[in-house]
């Protein structure tokens, strides 16, 4: 799993409209690429701050506390998988990893370690800066949205939708911003077929150019943490062909 130096990034000359100021952290070794992106991101409006080691960017994210981690893979002290590995422990941050064209196993493992996008090399800034705004979008809409019903109770499952806090018999769940969504969507659905198309439209927006199988991983992700029995799930069931079903108790099949 080896990443070429040789990726060229495209940065154009296009300005971009104005955004809400939205704090990134971009960690990448390779100056070429770092560089001349952080200064088109801060053209087009962003706070940014640059590390060009997998330790300083951990540190950084420690510190700073940025809206968007922008993670390179092949760094030097520690690369991407640990930096990600180690801010989801503690934080919910959007992770976008850049991947090497066409490492699908590069791609996978970063969903596996909870990355919420991948961007391939080589890319344009005008992509990156596309994949920013969907998941600041989200992040922004998670702070503001209002909350009708304050909680969403399914036999031992509780969600507080204000203090988006979740619990399992007492025990406080650790979710991230997307789990906490997709699992309250499901539940306020309860008992229908919710289509994938529907799924990605609400929890992740209309813009996602991501994988489409990061829906399945963070479906998977609840399951584990919501579930009994993780292999044979009770609450969030797959509808073959058509999505996921959040059910109050186990049915037949």
């Amino acid at each position: 799993m080896t990443q070429s130096r040789l990726c060229r990034v495209h940065f154009g000359k296009d300005k971009y409209p104005e955004v809400e100021t939205t704090k990134i952290l971009l960690v990448e070794d390779d100056q070429l690429i770092s560089g001349p992106l952080a200064a088109r991101l801060r053209d087009s409006g962003y706070e940014v701050w640059v590390a060009d080691n997998g330790r300083e960017g951990l540190a950084l994210a420690i510190k700073e506390t940025p809206d968007v981690v922008v993670l390179d893979i092949m760094m030097p002290e520690m690369d991407g998988w640990e930096v990600c590995q180690a801010l989801r422990a503690r934080s919910s941050v959007p992770i976008l990893m850049l991947t090497a064209l066409g490492d699908e196993v590069d791609r996978i493992l970063g969903l596996e370690l909870g990355a919420d996008d991948y961007l391939t090399k080589p890319f344009s800034a005008r992509e990156l800066i596309a994949r920013l705004r969907a998941l600041s979008r989200r992040v922004r809409l998670d702070k503001t949205e209002p909350s009708v019903d304050s909680r969403l109770v399914a036999g031992p499952i509780v969600l507080d939708l204000n203090t988006r806090r979740a619990f399992k018999r007492d025990t406080e769940l650790t979710l991230r911003f997307k789990e906490f969504e997709l699992l309250s969507l499901l539940m306020n659905r309860a008992g229908d077929a919710v289509t994938r198309a529907e799924l990605f439209d609400q929890v992740w927006g209309t813009d996602w150019l991501g994988d489409t199988r990061t829906l399945d991983v963070h479906v998977r992700w609840l399951r584990e943490k919501i579930e009994d029995d993780p292999s044979h799930p009770c609450y969030i069931q797959t509808v073959r062909g058509v999505g996921y079903r959040f059910v109050l108790q186990k049915e037949d099949s």
